[in-house]
């Protein structure tokens, strides 16, 4: 499979043919989306793919172009937000020799270049409107006019964009074009953020750490379970990029056999020295959380460094009826 990336190196990790090695985990929420993205990959609609900084919006685009009928052709990626206004047309649709001052000679654009594959437009939201309303046409009539040519080249090529941005509030805001959202927004994927599938996590870890002893011949490490646990508790907002980023500073050391809190980034250990709940049952420190949010269960969520679908995993673990703000935390029994 032929990759290129425009703007911007590739992200993640590489996979084999069918991209069974891209989307790491087990979680139920990870099983349901890989099947999502088979189901997709089999059809030639366009895809938005969604989700935050760092989730694997880029090897979610990979992993259906992977699986679909056109696996064997190009698969390249355009950082939309990388090319400026000025060389849109030329860097993505080519020209002609002489269309320009610097045109000394004929050249295929990016979109010429994956015919018969897949395009992937990343960083969409951050396109300006004008960007936008050429991509339109070309996403709209599968046609591409070369700069300084009047003669369309037909496009056989299957569009995929993603963002971090919100499209809908975009268009609302009048700063991402409606028609173009419509046009994008066929097939949907949302990626969710790492600590909504925190239970991926050693499955992450350990697909990292393999990586990166493969060609040192060293045995790869493992992680306490106590270093595990607070982990999976930690929010980590840069996502699977930061979680990839944090085993690779760990690397730049020697490791013992089984990595320890003690061996963790400064800032993971300073999350783990703050997190005042560890030293209280957890039923406890979830009723005082809340009481302390006033029963607010996003501000709850935040305190206890959980995902809000964890919390109310919780509360029905427990059994906390909803009680109002004026409830007061439960008290010890000492009798």
């Amino acid at each position: 499979m032929q990759n290129a990336c425009s703007g911007a190196s590739a992200a993640g990790d590489r996979f084999s043919s069918q991209g069974s090695d891209s989307m790491i985990g087990d979680s139920s929420i990870m099983r349901e989306l890989k099947q999502d993205m088979l189901q997709i990959a089999k059809s030639q609609s366009t895809v938005l793919i969604t989700g935050e900084t760092g989730t694997g919006k880029e090897l979610a685009a990979e992993f259906i172009h992977a699986n679909s009928s056109r696996r064997k052709q190009a698969f390249v990626c355009i950082n939309c937000a990388a090319i400026p206004d000025t060389l849109l047309e030329s860097e993505l649709f080519g020209h002609v020799k002489g269309a320009f001052t610097g045109a000394d000679e004929y050249r295929d654009g990016l979109l010429v270049s994956a015919n018969g594959g897949t395009i992937l437009l990343d960083e969409i939201g951050d396109m300006s409107l004008c960007a936008q309303a050429k991509i339109l046409r070309v996403v709209e009539k599968k046609e591409v006019c070369r700069v300084g040519s009047n003669r369309g080249v037909p496009l056989d090529i299957r569009f995929v964009a993603a963002t971090n941005h919100d499209l809908e509030a975009m268009t609302n805001g009048g700063t991402f074009r409606k028609d173009l959202f419509y046009r994008l927004n066929v097939a949907r994927i949302h990626l969710p953020p790492l600590r909504e599938r925190a239970e991926d996590i050693p499955f992450l870890l350990r697909h990292y750490c393999r990586d990166l002893t493969r060609n040192t011949g060293s045995s790869v490490p493992e992680f306490s379970d106590e270093c595990l646990r607070h982990l999976q508790s930690y929010g980590w907002p840069g996502n699977i990029r930061e979680l990839k980023n944090m085993t690779e500073a760990l690397f730049l050391k020697d490791l013992p056999r089984k990595i320890a809190i003690e061996d963790l980034p400064r800032h993971l250990r300073l999350f783990i020295e703050n997190r005042a709940d560890l030293s209280l049952p957890e039923r406890e420190a979830l009723v005082e959380a809340l009481f302390s949010a006033k029963w607010n269960k996003s501000e709850a969520a935040k305190k206890l460094h959980w995902s809000r679908m964890t919390l109310y995993r919780k509360i029905a673990k427990y059994r906390i009826a909803g009680e109002s703000p004026t409830h007061t935390p439960l008290q010890k029994n000492h009798m």
